[in-house]
Protein backbone atom coordinates (compact mmCIF):
# COMPACT_ATOMS: atom_id res chain seq x y z
CA UNK A 1 0.00 0.00 0.00
CA UNK A 2 1.09 3.69 -1.17
CA UNK A 3 0.34 5.86 2.00
CA UNK A 4 0.59 9.65 2.14
CA UNK A 5 1.10 11.13 5.63
CA UNK A 6 0.28 14.97 6.03
CA UNK A 7 0.78 16.41 8.80
CA UNK A 8 1.70 20.34 9.66
CA UNK A 9 4.14 19.63 12.35
CA UNK A 10 7.00 16.65 11.84
CA UNK A 11 10.84 16.18 13.11
CA UNK A 12 13.04 17.75 13.60
CA UNK A 13 10.63 20.02 15.77
CA UNK A 14 10.01 17.80 18.70
CA UNK A 15 6.17 17.11 20.06
CA UNK A 16 4.03 14.48 20.36
CA UNK A 17 2.42 14.96 17.06
CA UNK A 18 5.56 15.08 15.14
CA UNK A 19 7.14 12.39 16.98
CA UNK A 20 4.53 10.09 16.77
CA UNK A 21 3.85 10.56 12.41
CA UNK A 22 7.46 9.61 12.15
CA UNK A 23 7.32 6.74 14.11
CA UNK A 24 4.20 5.90 12.19
CA UNK A 25 6.47 5.78 9.31
CA UNK A 26 9.17 3.94 9.69
CA UNK A 27 6.83 1.45 11.51
CA UNK A 28 4.54 1.13 7.89
CA UNK A 29 7.51 0.92 6.39
CA UNK A 30 8.73 -1.98 8.07
CA UNK A 31 5.58 -3.54 7.94
CA UNK A 32 5.93 -3.52 3.93
CA UNK A 33 4.34 -0.08 3.19
CA UNK A 34 5.37 2.93 1.52
CA UNK A 35 5.02 6.15 2.81
CA UNK A 36 5.64 9.48 2.08
CA UNK A 37 5.35 12.52 4.08
CA UNK A 38 4.53 16.26 4.06
CA UNK A 39 4.62 18.75 6.30
CA UNK A 40 4.96 22.84 6.41
CA UNK A 41 7.56 22.92 9.42
CA UNK A 42 10.95 23.48 7.99
CA UNK A 43 13.67 21.41 8.37
CA UNK A 44 16.18 24.08 9.41
CA UNK A 45 16.79 27.96 9.03
CA UNK A 46 19.38 26.53 5.55
CA UNK A 47 16.72 24.64 4.44
CA UNK A 48 13.12 24.99 5.14
CA UNK A 49 11.47 23.60 2.16
CA UNK A 50 12.31 20.82 -0.43
CA UNK A 51 12.71 16.79 0.04
CA UNK A 52 14.20 15.16 3.03
CA UNK A 53 14.95 11.81 3.87
CA UNK A 54 15.21 10.99 7.63
CA UNK A 55 15.42 7.47 8.51
CA UNK A 56 14.84 6.46 5.27
CA UNK A 57 11.23 8.28 5.03
CA UNK A 58 10.81 11.08 1.96
CA UNK A 59 9.29 14.27 3.66
CA UNK A 60 8.46 16.78 1.55
CA UNK A 61 8.34 20.14 3.44
CA UNK A 62 6.28 22.98 1.69
CA UNK A 63 7.70 25.63 4.46
CA UNK A 64 7.99 29.57 3.99
CA UNK A 65 10.78 30.09 6.29
CA UNK A 66 8.63 32.17 8.58
CA UNK A 67 10.09 33.32 11.71
CA UNK A 68 10.45 31.41 14.76
CA UNK A 69 10.03 28.48 12.33
CA UNK A 70 6.23 29.21 12.22
CA UNK A 71 5.11 25.96 10.35
CA UNK A 72 2.54 28.32 8.02
CA UNK A 73 1.99 27.86 4.10
CA UNK A 74 -1.56 28.80 2.53
CA UNK A 75 -0.21 28.35 -0.35
CA UNK A 76 1.16 24.71 0.29
CA UNK A 77 -2.02 22.77 -0.76
CA UNK A 78 -1.65 23.64 -4.09
CA UNK A 79 1.48 21.65 -4.25
CA UNK A 80 0.13 19.10 -2.04
CA UNK A 81 -2.63 18.56 -4.59
CA UNK A 82 0.45 18.24 -7.52
CA UNK A 83 1.78 15.78 -5.40
CA UNK A 84 -0.91 13.71 -4.51
CA UNK A 85 -2.03 13.62 -7.72
CA UNK A 86 0.84 12.13 -9.61
CA UNK A 87 1.72 10.10 -6.43
CA UNK A 88 -0.49 7.18 -7.03
CA UNK A 89 -1.75 6.65 -3.10
CA UNK A 90 -3.73 4.37 -2.14
CA UNK A 91 -4.62 6.21 1.38
CA UNK A 92 -3.83 9.90 2.76
CA UNK A 93 -3.73 9.78 6.15
CA UNK A 94 -3.73 13.49 7.80
CA UNK A 95 -2.91 14.08 11.12
CA UNK A 96 -4.55 17.07 12.98
CA UNK A 97 -3.48 18.83 16.19
CA UNK A 98 -4.95 22.28 17.82
CA UNK A 99 -4.52 24.10 15.16
CA UNK A 100 -3.41 22.57 11.84
CA UNK A 101 -4.54 24.15 8.52
CA UNK A 102 -2.48 22.50 6.08
CA UNK A 103 -3.68 19.00 7.28
CA UNK A 104 -7.02 20.33 7.17
CA UNK A 105 -6.95 21.98 3.95
CA UNK A 106 -5.23 18.70 3.01
CA UNK A 107 -8.59 16.50 4.19
CA UNK A 108 -11.01 18.40 2.20
CA UNK A 109 -8.84 17.97 -0.92
CA UNK A 110 -8.52 14.52 -0.91
CA UNK A 111 -11.86 13.54 -0.09
CA UNK A 112 -13.32 16.05 -3.18
CA UNK A 113 -10.59 13.67 -5.24
CA UNK A 114 -12.31 10.92 -4.28
CA UNK A 115 -8.79 9.43 -2.42
CA UNK A 116 -9.83 7.24 0.46
CA UNK A 117 -8.93 9.85 3.61
CA UNK A 118 -7.96 8.94 7.11
CA UNK A 119 -8.23 11.56 9.67
CA UNK A 120 -6.58 11.16 13.24
CA UNK A 121 -7.05 13.97 16.11
CA UNK A 122 -4.75 14.75 18.92
CA UNK A 123 -5.55 17.20 20.95
CA UNK A 124 -8.95 17.13 22.57
CA UNK A 125 -11.26 19.66 20.58
CA UNK A 126 -13.80 20.09 23.38
CA UNK A 127 -12.44 23.88 23.69
CA UNK A 128 -13.24 24.48 20.48
CA UNK A 129 -16.47 23.03 19.91
CA UNK A 130 -18.53 26.29 20.19
CA UNK A 131 -16.24 27.81 17.04
CA UNK A 132 -16.30 24.54 15.21
CA UNK A 133 -19.80 23.29 15.46
CA UNK A 134 -21.31 26.24 13.34
CA UNK A 135 -18.35 25.16 10.63
CA UNK A 136 -19.43 21.99 10.34
CA UNK A 137 -16.46 20.83 8.35
CA UNK A 138 -16.07 17.48 10.31
CA UNK A 139 -19.61 16.67 9.43
CA UNK A 140 -19.02 16.98 5.47
CA UNK A 141 -15.82 15.28 6.32
CA UNK A 142 -17.74 12.45 8.09
CA UNK A 143 -20.78 12.57 4.96
CA UNK A 144 -17.87 12.56 2.32
CA UNK A 145 -16.42 9.14 3.40
CA UNK A 146 -13.44 10.16 5.87
CA UNK A 147 -12.58 7.63 8.00
CA UNK A 148 -12.19 9.63 11.72
CA UNK A 149 -10.26 8.28 14.67
CA UNK A 150 -8.71 10.50 17.12
CA UNK A 151 -6.03 9.14 19.94
CA UNK A 152 -8.08 8.13 23.12
CA UNK A 153 -11.62 7.80 24.17
CA UNK A 154 -11.23 11.44 25.44
CA UNK A 155 -10.14 13.11 21.92
CA UNK A 156 -12.93 11.15 20.19
CA UNK A 157 -15.86 12.05 21.80
CA UNK A 158 -15.70 15.74 20.76
CA UNK A 159 -14.73 14.98 17.44
CA UNK A 160 -17.71 12.00 17.15
CA UNK A 161 -20.38 14.94 18.57
CA UNK A 162 -18.99 17.13 15.86
CA UNK A 163 -19.05 14.54 13.12
CA UNK A 164 -23.05 13.35 14.30
CA UNK A 165 -24.82 10.45 14.96
CA UNK A 166 -24.21 7.31 12.56
CA UNK A 167 -20.89 8.52 11.79
CA UNK A 168 -17.84 6.01 13.88
CA UNK A 169 -14.78 7.92 15.12
CA UNK A 170 -12.09 5.52 16.17
CA UNK A 171 -9.72 5.25 18.74
CA UNK A 172 -6.21 5.07 16.87
CA UNK A 173 -3.61 5.56 19.91
CA UNK A 174 -0.04 6.84 19.87
CA UNK A 175 2.31 3.96 19.69
CA UNK A 176 5.32 3.14 21.71
CA UNK A 177 8.37 0.68 21.33
CA UNK A 178 8.33 -1.28 24.79
CA UNK A 179 11.64 -2.78 23.98
CA UNK A 180 12.63 0.73 24.39
CA UNK A 181 11.09 1.41 27.90
CA UNK A 182 11.97 -1.65 29.62
CA UNK A 183 11.24 -1.47 33.37
CA UNK A 184 13.56 -1.97 36.37
CA UNK A 185 13.17 -3.58 39.45
CA UNK A 186 12.31 -1.78 43.21
CA UNK A 187 14.13 0.78 44.03
CA UNK A 188 16.01 0.78 47.42
CA UNK A 189 15.57 4.29 49.49
CA UNK A 190 13.56 6.27 51.81
CA UNK A 191 13.16 9.70 49.40
CA UNK A 192 9.55 9.09 47.07
CA UNK A 193 11.13 10.29 43.70
CA UNK A 194 8.30 12.07 41.45
CA UNK A 195 9.30 12.79 37.84
CA UNK A 196 7.47 14.18 35.40
CA UNK A 197 8.50 15.20 31.72
CA UNK A 198 6.22 18.21 29.63
CA UNK A 199 6.57 20.70 27.29
CA UNK A 200 6.93 23.92 29.45
CA UNK A 201 3.74 25.31 28.25
CA UNK A 202 0.66 26.82 29.95
CA UNK A 203 -1.54 23.79 28.65
CA UNK A 204 1.00 21.52 30.29
CA UNK A 205 0.72 23.43 33.29
CA UNK A 206 4.17 22.89 35.21
CA UNK A 207 3.70 26.00 37.07
CA UNK A 208 -0.20 24.56 38.54
CA UNK A 209 1.77 21.34 38.81
CA UNK A 210 4.87 22.93 41.47
CA UNK A 211 1.76 24.56 43.56
CA UNK A 212 0.43 21.21 44.13
CA UNK A 213 4.12 19.48 44.83
CA UNK A 214 4.63 22.11 47.55
CA UNK A 215 1.66 20.96 49.29
CA UNK A 216 2.52 17.39 48.89
CA UNK A 217 5.84 18.27 50.22
CA UNK A 218 4.89 19.90 53.22
CA UNK A 219 2.49 16.55 54.54
CA UNK A 220 5.60 14.05 53.21
CA UNK A 221 9.14 16.21 53.34
CA UNK A 222 10.91 12.73 51.95
CA UNK A 223 9.45 13.42 48.13
CA UNK A 224 11.88 14.85 45.67
CA UNK A 225 10.21 16.01 42.46
CA UNK A 226 12.38 16.81 38.60
CA UNK A 227 10.40 18.20 35.81
CA UNK A 228 12.29 17.48 32.43
CA UNK A 229 11.68 19.54 29.55
CA UNK A 230 11.70 22.72 27.65
CA UNK A 231 9.70 25.89 27.34
CA UNK A 232 7.95 29.45 27.24
CA UNK A 233 7.69 29.40 30.86
CA UNK A 234 10.55 27.78 32.24
CA UNK A 235 12.13 31.04 33.47
CA UNK A 236 8.80 31.07 35.40
CA UNK A 237 9.32 27.56 36.98
CA UNK A 238 12.69 28.55 38.09
CA UNK A 239 11.92 32.06 39.59
CA UNK A 240 8.89 29.86 41.46
CA UNK A 241 11.43 27.01 42.64
CA UNK A 242 13.71 30.27 43.98
CA UNK A 243 10.49 32.22 45.73
CA UNK A 244 9.79 28.93 47.67
CA UNK A 245 13.46 27.88 48.33
CA UNK A 246 12.73 24.45 47.18
CA UNK A 247 16.50 23.77 45.39
CA UNK A 248 17.13 20.76 47.92
CA UNK A 249 13.92 18.91 46.38
CA UNK A 250 13.16 20.16 43.01
CA UNK A 251 14.95 19.32 39.80
CA UNK A 252 14.84 21.21 36.51
CA UNK A 253 17.57 19.18 34.23
CA UNK A 254 15.64 20.54 31.16
CA UNK A 255 14.92 18.73 27.48
CA UNK A 256 16.32 14.90 27.76
CA UNK A 257 16.44 12.00 25.27
CA UNK A 258 14.24 9.05 25.49
CA UNK A 259 17.27 7.29 26.94
CA UNK A 260 18.39 9.72 29.34
CA UNK A 261 14.46 10.08 30.59
CA UNK A 262 14.50 5.84 31.00
CA UNK A 263 17.43 5.98 32.96
CA UNK A 264 15.93 8.94 35.38
CA UNK A 265 12.24 6.68 35.18
CA UNK A 266 14.16 3.46 36.73
CA UNK A 267 15.89 5.51 39.58
CA UNK A 268 11.72 7.46 40.42
CA UNK A 269 9.39 6.17 41.76
CA UNK A 270 5.91 7.71 40.38
CA UNK A 271 4.94 10.03 37.33
CA UNK A 272 2.39 12.62 37.12
CA UNK A 273 1.04 14.62 34.03
CA UNK A 274 -0.74 17.30 35.22
CA UNK A 275 -2.31 18.61 31.81
CA UNK A 276 -6.37 18.50 32.21
CA UNK A 277 -6.81 18.63 28.39
CA UNK A 278 -4.27 15.78 27.69
CA UNK A 279 -5.31 14.03 23.98
CA UNK A 280 -3.18 10.90 24.78
CA UNK A 281 0.37 11.87 26.65
CA UNK A 282 2.98 9.36 25.71
CA UNK A 283 5.37 10.80 28.51
CA UNK A 284 3.39 8.97 30.74
CA UNK A 285 2.93 6.05 28.65
CA UNK A 286 6.90 5.89 28.37
CA UNK A 287 6.78 5.86 32.28
CA UNK A 288 3.99 3.22 32.45
CA UNK A 289 6.17 0.69 30.42
CA UNK A 290 8.99 2.03 32.54
CA UNK A 291 7.38 0.43 35.49
CA UNK A 292 6.28 3.73 37.11
CA UNK A 293 3.06 4.55 38.92
CA UNK A 294 0.95 7.32 37.28
CA UNK A 295 -1.46 9.49 38.26
CA UNK A 296 -2.89 12.41 36.27
CA UNK A 297 -6.77 14.09 35.75
CA UNK A 298 -9.26 11.95 34.90
CA UNK A 299 -10.02 14.35 32.13
CA UNK A 300 -7.08 13.39 30.55
CA UNK A 301 -6.28 10.53 27.83
CA UNK A 302 -4.20 8.74 30.25
CA UNK A 303 -7.22 7.21 31.59
CA UNK A 304 -6.48 4.76 28.30
CA UNK A 305 -3.30 2.98 30.33
CA UNK A 306 -4.17 3.94 33.29
CA UNK A 307 -6.79 1.84 35.75
CA UNK A 308 -7.86 3.84 38.44
CA UNK A 309 -6.10 1.91 42.08
CA UNK A 310 -4.74 -0.61 39.86
CA UNK A 311 -1.54 0.51 38.16
CA UNK A 312 -2.14 4.26 38.92
CA UNK A 313 -4.59 7.12 40.08
CA UNK A 314 -6.90 9.11 38.39
CA UNK A 315 -8.05 12.00 40.32
CA UNK A 316 -10.35 14.99 39.84
CA UNK A 317 -8.78 18.34 40.11
CA UNK A 318 -5.48 20.39 41.72
CA UNK A 319 -7.03 18.75 45.07
CA UNK A 320 -7.25 15.35 43.88
CA UNK A 321 -3.53 15.33 43.11
CA UNK A 322 -2.30 16.36 46.21
CA UNK A 323 -4.64 14.06 48.06
CA UNK A 324 -3.20 10.98 45.81
CA UNK A 325 0.90 11.92 45.60
CA UNK A 326 0.43 12.43 49.23
CA UNK A 327 -1.45 9.13 49.76
CA UNK A 328 1.10 7.55 47.34
CA UNK A 329 4.33 9.15 49.43
CA UNK A 330 3.49 7.82 52.74
CA UNK A 331 2.00 4.56 51.71
CA UNK A 332 4.97 2.39 49.67
CA UNK A 333 3.21 -0.93 49.75
CA UNK A 334 0.44 0.80 47.59
CA UNK A 335 3.60 2.28 45.23
CA UNK A 336 5.00 -1.42 44.86
CA UNK A 337 2.10 -2.97 43.82
CA UNK A 338 0.65 -0.82 41.22
CA UNK A 339 4.62 -0.64 40.30
CA UNK A 340 4.68 -4.45 40.19
CA UNK A 341 1.41 -4.33 37.54
CA UNK A 342 2.94 -2.34 35.20
CA UNK A 343 6.29 -4.14 35.08
CA UNK A 344 4.93 -7.26 35.00
CA UNK A 345 1.48 -6.22 32.31
CA UNK A 346 2.88 -4.75 29.80
CA UNK A 347 0.78 -2.06 27.69
CA UNK A 348 -1.54 -2.68 24.88
CA UNK A 349 -0.51 0.16 22.76
CA UNK A 350 2.61 -1.35 21.36
CA UNK A 351 4.06 -0.37 17.92
CA UNK A 352 2.79 -3.99 16.41
CA UNK A 353 -0.83 -3.48 17.50
CA UNK A 354 -1.24 0.63 16.36
CA UNK A 355 0.29 -0.60 13.07
CA UNK A 356 -2.54 -3.29 12.83
CA UNK A 357 -5.18 -0.68 13.86
CA UNK A 358 -3.73 2.45 10.85
CA UNK A 359 -4.07 -0.62 8.39
CA UNK A 360 -7.21 -1.15 9.76
CA UNK A 361 -8.55 2.60 9.59
CA UNK A 362 -6.79 2.71 5.75
CA UNK A 363 -9.43 0.17 4.73
CA UNK A 364 -12.27 1.56 6.30
CA UNK A 365 -11.11 4.39 4.93
CA UNK A 366 -10.86 2.80 1.16
CA UNK A 367 -14.60 0.87 2.08
CA UNK A 368 -16.12 4.41 3.05
CA UNK A 369 -14.87 5.89 -0.35
CA UNK A 370 -16.19 2.77 -2.02
CA UNK A 371 -19.82 3.03 -0.47
CA UNK A 372 -20.39 6.36 -1.26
Amino acid sequence: MKIALVSDCYLPRLGGIEVQVHDLAQRLVAQGHEVVAYTVTPAHAEQYSGLEIIDGIHVHRFALGLPYDVALNPMAISQLRVAITNGGFDVVHAHIGVISPFSMDAVRMTLGMGIPTAVTWHSVMSWAGPLLRPLGFIKRWAADGAALSAVSRVAARPVASMAGAGHEVVVLPNGIDTDVWTPGGPRIGDEVRVISAMRLARRKRPLEFFKVMKAVHREAPNVRLEIAGEGELRAKLVRAVDLADAHEWVSLPGRMTRAQLHERYLDSDLYVAPARLEAFGIAALEARSAGLPVLAPTSSGVCEFVENEVNGLLVDGDEGLVAGLTRLALDRDLRESMAHTNRTVRPKQAWPEVVRLAEDEYARAADLQRRR
